[in-house]
């Protein structure tokens, strides 16, 4: 491979990655304020509870500071979970071949990794288990998440 192909390859995953990671962080963010704003939380305290991942409940303290880092939390997780994807699909052809499946499959993968082992080894508020709320934050994910980064990918590695 030529230094010029191989090149060409590392922009496109990273074109994969910062267009994968900023639209999943922007649908995903939106969706959580639509929905946990129906139920009444503020959406500064919502991102504070982002930032509770490495704070703890202090960050409920922090203001506007807290939130704006619980913002820069969320992006780095959603860039990270475009990195995953795009690097796994690097080697298995059919993520990004077949998008359509598979981006709704991690969505649901990154949803139960977040909430079942992030989210349990961070420093956050652990909720009770909620049928509810799974339901909702698996819905988001698939389409929020999974999705965009997904065809994403598929945009930027499905070449020639």
């Amino acid at each position: 491979m030529t230094p010029a192909a191989l090149s060409s390859q590392k922009t496109d995953a990273l074109r994969a990655i910062l267009w994968g990671g900023f639209i999943c962080g922007v649908l995903d963010i939106t969706a959580a304020l639509v929905v946990y704003g129906s139920f009444g939380m503020n959406p500064l305290r919502l991102l504070q509870g982002i930032a509770a991942g490495l704070l703890g409940p202090r960050t409920f303290e922090g203001g506007l500071a807290t939130a704006l880092l619980g913002l820069l939390c969320h992006f780095f997780i959603a860039f990270s979970a475009a990195a995953v994807y795009v690097a796994l699909s690097r080697s298995v052809p059919l993520l990004f071949e077949h998008a359509f499946l598979f981006g709704p499959l991690y969505g649901i993968v990154v949803y139960f990794f977040m909430n079942r082992v992030v989210v349990q080894l961070s420093a956050a508020t652990k909720y009770p288990f909620s049928v509810k709320m799974t339901f909702i934050g698996v819905v988001i994910h698939i389409f929020c998440v999974g999705t965009p980064i997904a065809f994403a990918t598929r945009r930027f590695l499905l070449r020639g």
